[in-house]
């Protein structure tokens, strides 16, 4: 019962999505446009940086929040912050509350990490920074991230239960980035780039689909 509950905490928490709050305020509903996914990049895609930053920011400190509140119920569970943690990307990936169609979870994997430790979030950070200027698509980001984590996690903690959980978070990770992988063949995938070059990089896409 406390790992339902642990997991649960996560879930609920992981279904409050900023940007598609923000998008229902404006008038409507972000998953209608841009990449289709309720998450902070397709929020910087339709609404600009400044809500693309606050969902980004929220979506990292709901998974803490999440995490934090597990460890200190649960603290009989070893693997509570990863449990909880897990729970709440999936909870932003297929929340309940907007019929499972939410984002992709790159914001809250990053604050699950954070909390696991600091250390290990801000030097993942600086590589996944180094991949994602490097190839030019943020889509690589979470799913190297994801495998990258499961890795340290098992090696620092030699917990098997947290690490297989962290195993299928990651496969649900790369499972939502193969339609990305698709476009990035297609020559239709948003380049990192778009932060700083929006109208070139919507005018590439758009002669790319062609």
């Amino acid at each position: 019962m406390q790992f339902v509950l642990c997991a649960l905490i996560g879930y609920l928490i992981g279904n409050i999505n900023p940007s598609y709050i923000i998008a229902r305020l404006r008038g409507f509903d972000i998953r209608d446009r841009g990449s289709g996914n309720a998450g902070a990049s397709n929020a910087i895609i339709t609404m600009g940086k400044k809500a693309g930053l606050v969902s980004a920011l929220f979506d990292i400190f709901k998974a803490v929040i999440a995490a934090e509140i597990a460890a200190h119920l649960f603290p009989n569970i070893r693997f509570a912050k990863v449990l909880s943690g897990s729970a709440c990307i999936i909870g932003h990936i297929f929340p309940v509350f907007m019929h499972f169609h939410g984002g992709k979870g790159l914001a809250s994997l990053g604050g699950m990490i954070l909390s696991f430790d600091p250390e290990v979030f801000l030097t993942m950070l600086i590589i996944e920074i180094i991949i994602g200027f490097s190839i030019d698509y943020i889509c690589v980001v979470p799913i190297t991230g994801s495998v990258m984590f499961t890795a340290v996690y098992a090696f620092c903690t030699g917990d098997v239960i947290g690490t297989f959980i962290l195993a299928i978070v990651s496969l649900v990770i790369l499972a939502k980035h193969i339609e990305n992988m698709r476009r990035i063949q297609n020559g239709t995938e948003a380049h990192l780039s778009f932060l700083w070059s929006k109208d070139k990089e919507l005018e590439r896409i758009k002669k790319n689909e062609q």
